[in-house]
C-alpha cells in the first residue's frame, strides 16, 4: 500500500523535482552570477631558471615581464580577490627553444580552480625570453652633481666616489650598450663638506639611461657614497706691474683693469692666506708707448695653489696701463660724486649708475701727483630749467699751479619732481636727495676749498 502511494503520480513528481532544480539554478545565477574581472600588471615569476644559468647563460625578457590576468568566478568570489592574490608563473621547462615562448599559468592564492573560481587566463598567454651568453663589464664610477646646489658664495670642489669602480653582469647584448656608469646625487643648500648616498645610473654612448632590471652589480647593501668638497669664496684685488719704458715725454701712471677684483674659491685655510693676486710685469709691456696700453690677460696661471675660479668665470681680464704726457694727469670721477648746484626746485636729476667722467689736468708733476678733487667737482644747472637730457659742462676747483682742461661734460637727465621718492627706484631717490642737499652745501664747500687753496 505504501509502495503504491510512493509511485502514484511518479511523472508529476519527477517534473516537480526538475522544475525545482531549474528554479534554484535560475535564482542562484540571478543573485550571484559568474562573471569576469581583469587584473593588470601582474608580475610573472620564472621557475626553474637554473636550467639556463647552469649552462653559463643568462636570459632577458623581451616583451615585458608583466601580464594581465582574467579571472572567471561568481561575483561573491571576485569581490574578495585582489591583485596581490594573483600568481603568474612561467616554467622554463615548458619553453619552446625555437621561439623562446614559455606558457604563463595564472592561479589565485588560497583558492582552487574549478571549485572556487571557474577559470584564470593570462593576456598574453606566453612570456618571451631570449637566452644569451653572460657578459661582464667593469666601469669607473664618476659623480653626477647636476642636481646638487650650494648656498650663495659656495661651489662644489673635488668629488670622491666610493667605490671607485662597479662590475655589471648580464646578457652580452645589454652589457655592450653600457658606455659609462655614474653615481647620481641630489641635494641643495650645501655649505660644508658632505657625504651623500648615490644612485647607480648606467648610460649608453648617447647619454641615455639604461634599464637595469635584468642586470646585476657587485655593490651589495653598502651601495655608493659620494663625498662632496664644498669651497667657500673670497673677493681679492688684482695687482699689476709693467715692463718697459714709455716714449720720451710720457710717463706711466698706473694700471686699471676690468674687473678690478675677482672672486676665487677654496678651502677656508687656502682663502685665509690670500689677500691679492699678483700678475707678473712681463704680461704688460709699455716700451715706447705714447698712449694707454690695453692687454687681455688670462690670470688662471697665477692663482695660488688650492684656489680656483667659479665655473662661469673665464679667467680673462682686460688690463689698461695708463700712459700720460708728462705734466698731465687724467682722473676718472664718478658722476654720482659730482655736486649739483642751482637745480630748479621742481626738477630732479638722474644719471646712469656707475657712470664716470674723465677729467684732465696740467701742472707740475709733484702737484699733479698730490691732486685731490674729491670735493671739488660740480655742475651748474641754473640755465637748465626744463625736463630733458643734457650734456652739462663740468667745473673743477683746482689749487694754484694746476690747470683743469676745460670742455668735459656729463650726461644728466632732468625730470619733473615727484611728491614722494618711488620705493621701486631707490637709486633715483638717492640722487634726488644728493641734488637738493648740494644746492647750498656744495657752494659752501667750494668756497671753503677756494679759501684753503688761496692759503
Amino acid at each position: 500500500m505504501i509502495k503504491h502511494k510512493l509511485t502514484k503520480n511518479m511523472g508529476l513528481k519527477v517534473m516537480a523535482f526538475i522544475f525545482s532544480a531549474l528554479l534554484w539554478l535560475i535564482v542562484v545565477n540571478v543573485d550571484d552570477p559568474v562573471t569576469q574581472q581583469t587584473f593588470s600588471n601582474i608580475p610573472v615569476s620564472l621557475e626553474n631558471q637554473d636550467i639556463i644559468t647552469q649552462q653559463g647563460n643568462v636570459y632577458q625578457v623581451l616583451d615585458g615581464q608583466n601580464v594581465t590576468a582574467v579571472i572567471s568566478a561568481r561575483r561573491s568570489v571576485l569581490q574578495d580577490i585582489e591583485s596581490q592574490d594573483i600568481i603568474a608563473t612561467a616554467d622554463v621547462k615548458e619553453m619552446d627553444t625555437d621561439t623562446g615562448l614559455i606558457p604563463v599559468e595564472i592561479s589565485v592564492a588560497n583558492m582552487t580552480a574549478g571549485r572556487d573560481y571557474q577559470a584564470a587566463e593570462s593576456v598574453p598567454n606566453n612570456l618571451r625570453i631570449q637566452v644569451e651568453k653572460s657578459g661582464k663589464k667593469v666601469l669607473s664610477l664618476t659623480a653626477s652633481t647636476s642636481d646638487v646646489s650650494t648656498r650663495d658664495g659656495y661651489i662644489i670642489g673635488n668629488t670622491t666616489v666610493n667605490p671607485e669602480r662597479v662590475t655589471i653582469t648580464g646578457a652580452e647584448s645589454q652589457i655592450e650598450e653600457i658606455d659609462r656608469a655614474v653615481a647620481y646625487v641630489s641635494a641643495s643648500g650645501l655649505s660644508k663638506d658632505t657625504d651623500l648616498t648615490a644612485e647607480l645610473r648606467l648610460l649608453d654612448r648617447n647619454g641615455n639611461m639604461l634599464d637595469q632590471n635584468q642586470l646585476t652589480n657587485n655593490l651589495g647593501e653598502d651601495g655608493i657614497t659620494v663625498h662632496l668638497e664644498i669651497l667657500g669664496s673670497k673677493s681679492v684685488q688684482l695687482n699689476f706691474g709693467v715692463s718697459g719704458v714709455p716714449a720720451e715725454g710720457y710717463q706711466y701712471v698706473g694700471v686699471s683693469s676690468e674687473p678690478e677684483s675677482i672672486v676665487i674659491y677654496g678651502t677656508e685655510e687656502v682663502l685665509g692666506q690670500i689677500d691679492s693676486i699678483d700678475i707678473p710685469d712681463s704680461e704688460i709691456n709699455i716700451d715706447g708707448a705714447a698712449g694707454n696700453v690695453e692687454t687681455s690677460i688670462d690670470i688662471t696661471p697665477y692663482l695660488p695653489e688650492g684656489a680656483s675660479l667659479g665655473e662661469e668665470a673665464t679667467g680673462t681680464v682686460l688690463a689698461t696701463a695708463m700712459i700720460e704726457e708728462e705734466g698731465m694727469r687724467t682722473i676718472d670721477f664718478l658722476v654720482s660724486s659730482v655736486k649739483i648746484n642751482n637745480l630748479s626746485d621742481d626738477l630732479q636729476v638722474s644719471y646712469q649708475p656707475d657712470a664716470e667722467v674723465s677729467l684732465q689736468f696740467r701742472g707740475e708733476q709733484d702737484r699733479l701727483d698730490a691732486l685731490d678733487i674729491r670735493n671739488a667737482v660740480s655742475v651748474d644747472l641754473s640755465s637748465f630749467t626744463q625736463p630733458g637730457t643734457y650734456e652739462v659742462p663740468v667745473d673743477v676747483i683746482v689749487p694754484t699751479g694746476i690747470t683743469f682742461v676745460e670742455g668735459t661734460t656729463v650726461t644728466l637727465t632732468l625730470s619733473e619732481k615727484t611728491n614722494e621718492p618711488s620705493e621701486a627706484d631707490p637709486e633715483t631717490a638717492s640722487q634726488q636727495g644728493n641734488a637738493s642737499e648740494t644746492d647750498t652745501s656744495g657752494q659752501q664747500e667750494n668756497a671753503e676749498e677756494e679759501e684753503q687753496n688761496g692759503q
